[in-house]
């Protein structure tokens, strides 16, 4: 009985191939095979997406906004308003990535011919900012980058958050909610949007045409001023007294969602401003914020550690390259000092795109960018761009 059994499997199987080979042979060949499931998952996720700079306009006197199309065959992918878009770059031979939310809404990268997306990027500091600097002197009219969109969780989802909307701003952390302004105004975005957004001085608010230009029935824009006596409005920062003052229901009653992004020392207290108002950890979305400047004020970093350059072993394969590696800067920065390529996207621990196995040595993760699985934990494996190394190290990074 097994024998007869597989007879008939084996003879089944053949017919099968027999009758698709004719098929196949009986084939059109003018018509030639499309997967058309591929060809929308390629578009909705692409791996690069090429984009030329059409538009540089200043959108404050410390600030500049870019406006980016697709360059020929490219098609910019769909995202949410909130998300962010990373940059492959290359700045007088040093390669590196930088992520940027999109200030632009969604609907207008859906526009056919017309379709485009836009960064705001504000001028750093001389010493700090490397790359805003650099976007924010160089990039012109003309110029093509390679980037990867869209990343991020950082946007309105209606299964989980609330209809109210409260936006927590500083600085340059209004771009995401630009974009889910201009959202709402359009009428694709279905929530009442509040933005409280912080700044220095009223001279300097970063978008604030724009801002203004979608403000409506469904959204309002409260600025406040913490370096401007003479402004006439909020004075101040986000403090849970203002927060309390503006937000359309009580914070405490879990009715509103509130979505913060700014400088790494308003996170700070800005979640502290929450708690004390009783707001439900379910109603607090934070962006991520990058490294920290300064990771040695970072909590839990060993107590009297001197800084110090480490020998860091990284591992491609059969290959070993043994590289310097700064205790004051993340992995990543030091993989790309040395021209090895290497996968990043959010510089901030959340996406994992850099992951890499640590094979000997100390590190430490701070664990506000600790963005890994328990498995990753369990089994050695750190995010280079939030990690710092301690001691000499060996990696194994994928090859590229």
């Amino acid at each position: 009985m097994k024998v007869n059994n597989f007879l008939k499997d084996v003879t089944g199987a053949m017919r099968v191939t027999n009758a698709r080979r004719k098929l196949i042979a009986g084939g059109d060949d003018t018509r030639p095979y499309a997967d058309h499931i591929a060809d929308l998952a390629h578009e909705v996720h692409p791996e690069s997406t090429r984009v030329r700079v059409t538009a540089v306009t200043d959108a404050s006197p410390s600030a500049r906004t870019f406006t980016f199309v697709a360059c020929g065959g490219d098609v910019l992918p769909p995202f949410e308003a909130g998300q962010y878009v990373s940059f492959d770059l290359d700045i007088d031979g040093t390669l590196t990535t930088r992520p940027f939310s999109i200030s632009s809404a969604p609907f207008e990268a859906r526009q056919g011919e017309d379709s485009f997306f836009q960064v705001t990027v504000r001028n750093g500091k001389p010493g700090v900012g490397f790359v805003s600097c650099w976007m924010y002197d160089t990039l012109a009219v003309g110029d093509e980058l390679t980037c990867h969109l869209p990343f991020g969780t950082f946007f309105v989802e209606p299964l989980r958050d609330t209809k109210q909307v409260v936006a927590l701003a500083g600085g340059s952390g209004i771009t995401p909610f630009l974009s889910m302004a201009r959202e709402v105004a359009h009428g694709t975005l279905d929530v009442d949007l509040t933005i409280l957004y912080g700044s220095v001085t009223a001279d300097d608010i970063v978008l604030r045409d724009e801002l203004e230009a979608v403000c409506g029935d469904h959204v309002r824009l409260v600025n406040v001023i913490s370096g401007d006596e003479d402004f006439d409005g909020e004075k101040g920062y986000l403090s849970a007294d203002l927060i309390r003052r503006h937000s359309p229901a009580d914070p405490a009653s879990g009715d509103v969602t509130y979505f913060v992004c700014g400088p790494l020392a308003m996170y700070s207290f800005v979640r502290g401003e929450l708690a004390g108002l009783g707001v439900p950890d379910r109603r607090v979305r934070m962006e991520v914020f990058g490294a920290p400047r300064d990771v040695t004020q970072a909590e839990g970093y060993p107590a009297d550690f001197a800084p110090a350059t480490f020998q860091l072993t990284v591992r491609r394969g059969q290959q070993a390259d043994v590289i310097e590696a700064a205790s004051t800067e993340p992995i990543l920065v030091a993989l790309e000092r040395a021209g090895i390529p290497t996968h990043s996207r959010c510089r901030s621990g959340e996406c994992a795109y850099c992951r890499c196995r640590l094979n000997a040595g100390d590190v430490f993760v701070p664990a506000e960018g600790d963005g890994r699985r328990w498995a990753d934990k369990k089994f050695g494996y750190v995010h280079a761009c939030s990690t710092w190394p301690l001691s000499d190290c060996e990696i194994e990074v994928p090859i590229i």
